[in-house]
């Protein structure tokens, strides 16, 4: 199977063309970035695209990242994925960026926990925790980076995510012992391909992982009235 992977839940604009028969990446690129996610990733798809020989003909899925994570940054990706996905008629797969950001640290194997943390703003973070095996030990949640190291227990916790250094200040103070030593900052889009490569599109579906509601809300009140002129 060959598959596309989109993704833009944090700061960077990614994706890649990888064969999971041959497990070679054809083509990928990274563009890190605050903002501007919308304009940035159409052109980086058809490159990537033009790299791999066969280009859109060729794929037989898409996988994206869901988050959490920006939630413009997730609705950004999940348009693009579903659109081509639509177009080719082929499955889309949805890929937590928790989990994208624990896989490299899962092919190797160490004894402890492994700690995904992405920065959720305004002093909150998203957080997982999964066993050495890939296994994770709850689902995602929000919360403060002092409340995430309590649930961690006593470690010892490896850390991933653009906000491990959050996680890893609390961590020193609560005395849990922690490696934070080369924490991306976004995920890698190649690890996005081969989690979704070993998924069944069924149970992965391309559909948002928000955790926490988005703190722009529609208003609940009645129409704003009009001057009369």
């Amino acid at each position: 199977m060959r598959i596309l992977a989109i993704d833009t839940s944090c700061g960077a604009a990614s994706a890649a063309v990888v064969d999971g028969l041959s497990r070679r990446t054809l083509a990928r690129l990274s563009e890190p970035m605050a903002h501007g996610h919308a304009e940035a990733l159409g052109p980086i798809v058809e490159r990537v695209m033009r790299e791999a020989d066969g280009g859109f003909a060729s794929l037989d899925a898409i996988a994206v990242g869901v988050g959490p994570g920006s939630f413009t940054g997730i609705r950004i990706g999940l348009a693009m994925a579903r659109a081509i996905a639509l177009t080719l008629e082929v499955p889309i797969i949805g890929v937590s960026t928790l989990v994208a950001f624990a896989a490299p640290l899962l092919e190797r194997p160490r004894p402890g926990v492994i700690v995904s943390v992405i920065d959720a703003k305004r002093g909150g973070v998203y957080f997982q925790a999964f066993e050495s095996t890939g296994r994770p030990l709850f689902a995602p949640r929000a919360a403060s980076p002092r409340d995430a190291v309590k649930a961690i227990g006593a470690g010892p916790a490896r850390l991933a995510g653009d906000g491990a250094e959050a996680f890893a200040l609390e961590a020193r103070r609560a005395a849990l012992a922690c490696d934070a030593s080369g924490a991306a900052v976004y995920p890698d889009i190649v690890a996005i391909a081969r989690v979704a490569l070993a998924s069944d599109p069924g149970d992965c579906p391309p559909s948002p992982l928000y955790v926490k509601p988005p703190d722009a809300r529609p208003t609940t009140g009645g129409a704003i009235a009009r001057v009369e002129r």
